[in-house]
């Protein structure tokens, strides 16, 4: 099963997947991002995460 990452917007197998501490609404990361750092927007409520 594959997903779209909230942050680069590729697809992978290989992420994890959250709920955005505003709105709750479901955050895919991927790998690389996780491992990056790279900020994440909720597309719900704009929240950027770390």
């Amino acid at each position: 099963m594959t997903k779209r990452c909230t942050t680069c917007g590729r697809e992978t197998s290989k992420y994890v997947t959250f709920k955005c501490p505003v709105c709750g609404e479901t955050i895919v990361r991927c790998e690389t991002c996780r491992a990056k750092g790279n900020e994440w927007v909720c597309p719900s409520c704009g929240f950027v995460g770390p």
